[in-house]
């Protein structure tokens, strides 16, 4: 709105730059765009379950709001790792978060046998080599969910990696929030303000990351 003078300009504007981006695929059109967006990109780096480039998409989301809120925490705060001209940000950071509905005939439980075996290889903090391989197997056997513990939330929570637009079993997500982040020399502060909830990473939280645990966290 900053840019035009009224609504219909905002929408016409709004339309040039959606034209300018990679067609959302046949299969996700139907969905809204906070879940068809993960489908819609080529990956800038390797990810827990997809490897970089014009791979595969996938969703990812956790069954706590904990978990989600946690694991967005660490990947802003490696934003600022890799950047380390950049200051703290004078505000907080606006975040949406919102329930999607999943269903799936097949989907890979990494908690159970026999993938729990070894359990620290679904977790490790930068190697992801072998939860590759695994995203490549089941999408071999068909499977368009994987559920896996956090490697970022304190608490360990479950997550879902959705490897399918068809895994949505509504087309809109359900009840917004909105999450305001807070980054600073002492840790990351997360606040909802409806549900009321606040929660607080200190420099330790992530620290089994090697990327953390050099970290100064003294900038400017």
């Amino acid at each position: 709105m900053k840019l035009v003078d009224d609504f219909d300009e905002q929408r016409t504007l709004e339309e040039l730059l959606d034209a300018s981006k990679p067609p959302v695929p046949a299969e996700c059109q139907h969905l809204d765009y906070l879940l068809f967006t993960p489908f819609r990109y080529a990956a800038r780096g390797d990810s827990r379950f997809r490897r970089a480039g014009r791979t595969p998409g996938v969703f990812y989301a956790a069954e706590r709001v904990e978990t989600s809120v946690a694991e967005v925490a660490f990947w802003r705060l490696l934003f600022f790792i890799e950047s380390p001209g950049l200051a703290w940000p004078a505000n907080p950071l606006e975040f949406t978060g919102f329930v999607a509905r999943y269903k799936t005939e097949l989907c890979l439980d990494l908690t159970k046998a026999p993938y729990d075996a070894d359990p620290g290889r679904w977790t490790h903090p930068t190697d992801y080599s072998h939860c590759h391989a695994v995203a490549d197997e089941a999408r071999s056997l068909g499977a368009t969910a994987i559920l896996s513990r956090s490697a970022r939330d304190p608490a360990s929570g479950s997550t879902v990696s959705l490897l399918s637009c068809s895994a949505f079993d509504e087309v809109r997500p359900r009840r917004r929030t909105s999450w305001h982040l807070m980054l600073s020399p002492s840790g990351i502060y997360a606040r909802c303000e409806s549900p009321s909830k606040t929660l607080v990473y200190d420099r330790s939280t992530f620290a089994a990351d090697p990327r953390v645990a050099s970290f100064d966290w003294m900038r400017g």
